[in-house]
């Protein structure tokens, strides 16, 4: 009896060691990077905490972190970072937002802690230049080989496409610009109630077409028949001057202007709602039509951040991640 207790004893042992040691080396150590634009404006930040929340729910196992693309940005948290009385005036602001990096040295910093499989989601509206530069760094980072698979820095890095989606026929981007169109009906209930015209301003780019945005204000006028819908860009096409020139062949009186943005900072304040004269609310109000203005970012919707989330998921799932 003793002799058969050994052996069973030793066969225990035989095979659970490299099981244990096969489970530790095969445990993906997994990892999800946010990249944000950034802001400076602390009540802003909600925008992008809640965003974050909704993420660490639907991935509760597995660690989020904020990258801001925007060097000036990171460069004005870094100098708070110091100013003891900011930091006394906000306490709400988690010490993450003080040190945040861009995209590149966040993943380069979980690269480092052994993260050898990270999920990137882009949080911007549109795929222009700024989703394409973020696209090309991780495309980059992807493509890297070594003489040996085990010495690779990733095993795996994907991209999560943004709410509008992205050229392509695995998620075609038109059904992506309809589900953003359907998210956003409370703002058209909004302007209704206020028996208005309804405005965003998006910021666009200078050097790439923005005609998904065209695509999502013909979607939003097609799901709310009579209702007056425009969109227009702080950079590039369309141009708050042919939003104005719209309103004027409308006959147009009074708008909700809303920023179409992930948050409410700098644009939304300055740009949208400023007192200078180069605002769109002085533009708009110089020829005579009254602006309510609406400062609240995309990430303040749940259900638009719902977008991040199931843009996310359907890249793990594609990716095997």
């Amino acid at each position: 009896m003793k002799k058969i207790m050994l052996i069973l004893t030793l066969m225990l042992f035989t095979f659970t060691v490299p099981v244990a040691a096969m489970t530790k080396e095969d445990t993906p150590q997994k990892a999800i990077v946010l990249a944000v634009f950034g802001t400076t404006y602390p009540k802003a930040l909600q925008s992008i905490q809640n965003l974050k929340n909704q993420i660490e729910k639907a991935y509760p196992t597995i660690p989020v972190k904020i990258a801001f693309t925007s060097e000036i940005i990171r460069a004005k948290w870094g100098k708070r970072a110091n100013d003891a009385d900011f930091r006394h005036k906000h306490p709400e602001i988690s010490d993450e937002f003080y040190t945040i990096k861009n995209t590149l040295a966040t993943i380069a910093n979980l690269q480092d802690q052994g993260y050898r499989y990270i999920a990137v989601q882009s949080t911007h509206i549109f795929a222009g230049e700024e989703y394409q530069n973020l696209k090309a760094e991780i495309e980059a980072l992807s493509s890297i080989r070594t003489l040996r698979d085990r010495d690779k820095p990733f095993k795996k890095i994907i991209l999560g496409r943004p709410a509008l989606g992205e050229p392509g026929d695995i998620f075609h981007y038109t059904e992506d610009i309809q589900h953003a169109a359907n998210i956003l009906v409370n703002d058209v209930e909004i302007a209704r109630n206020k028996k208005s015209a309804l405005v965003y301003m998006g910021h666009g780019n200078e050097i790439f077409s923005a005609g998904a945005y065209i695509e999502l204000e013909a979607a939003l006028r097609d799901a709310n028949p009579g209702m007056n819908i425009f969109i227009g860009n702080v950079e590039g096409y369309p141009q708050p001057e042919r939003v104005l020139d719209g309103l004027k062949k409308a006959g147009i009186k009074r708008i909700t202007l809303v920023p179409l943005m992930v948050v409410a900072g700098d644009h939304a304040a300055n740009d949208m709602t400023g007192d200078d004269k180069d605002s769109w609310k002085s533009l708009f109000e110089s020829h005579g039509i009254e602006v309510v203005p609406i400062l609240r970012g995309l990430g303040e919707l749940d259900a638009w951040n719902q977008i991040y989330v199931e843009h996310l998921r359907n890249a793990m799932e594609r990716y095997q991640f």
